[in-house]
């Protein structure tokens, strides 16, 4: 049993080719997209879906906080901001990298970035996400573009061609498979509604898009999972 609500499961994109078994499919996206008035895309990072909130610091099972070796680096700083969450009931959300995973991110700037903010029963505007990540001094995940559903130029095909092809760019980050390490392209895209909504309608309001061949390898990361190196730790090591 939980003792904090987890993240909800996030819908693929029925165009999406990189599901697995026990992904969820939204068939009915662009009719769910329909009814919301402006859209955001940002990148789908490669990391831990972590939470802060007032009870403490949860991966992606809110059973009991998270004792994992690579999330001990997010404690400090929350036990500096956990009673302003538990106050005000904010909860954050974000993707922890502090330990690679199926991709490299060779130009990293910090470990932790911020994609949701959960307040009671509804999940932020992306505008008051950004405002906690910056309050709590929190980067954000990389932003690429809004679309205003209602305009006549913004169809169901439009939407596809551009999630699709943002997804075959290479991350804001860089992006190196790990195992191989030759060059890929970003895990893939997550759209939203750039406004807030309950938690009951998550389904109708975020969806996302993961490319094909995202994991290579047959063990786990977590088996024998390395640090992930900031840039400004190898720009310090090369002067």
């Amino acid at each position: 049993m939980s003792i904090s609500k987890k993240y909800g499961r996030t819908y693929h994109y029925d165009f999406s080719p990189g599901t697995t078994s026990d992904d969820r499919i939204n068939k009915n996206w662009w009719k769910d997209m329909q009814k919301i008035k402006k859209v955001i895309h940002t990148e789908k990072l490669d990391g831990e879906n972590t939470c802060l909130n007032g009870i403490g610091v949860f991966a992606r099972s809110h059973a009991a906080p998270t004792t994992h070796p690579w999330s001990s680096f997010l404690k400090e700083k929350f036990s500096m901001i956990q009673n302003d969450l538990k106050v005000n009931e904010i909860e954050i959300f974000g993707e922890n990298l502090y330990a690679q995973h199926s991709i490299i991110y060779p130009h990293l700037d910090e470990h932790f970035y911020v994609f949701a903010v959960r307040h009671l029963d509804m999940w932020l505007s992306w505008e008051e996400v950004k405002w906690y990540a910056n309050f709590f001094d929190y980067p954000v995940a990389p932003e690429f573009t809004t679309h205003t559903i209602n305009d006549k130029s913004i169809t169901k095909e439009y939407i596809k061609e551009y999630v699709t092809l943002q997804s075959s760019a290479e991350s804001v980050f860089g992006s190196i498979q790990n195992g191989t390490n030759e060059d890929c392209t970003k895990e893939g895209v997550v759209t939203r509604n750039i406004e807030e909504y309950s938690v009951d309608d998550f389904k109708q309001n975020v969806f996302k898009y993961v490319r094909k061949g995202h994991v290579s390898t047959d063990v786990h990361w977590s088996r024998n999972w390395k640090r992930a190196s900031l840039i400004h730790e190898k720009n310090d090591k090369n002067k």
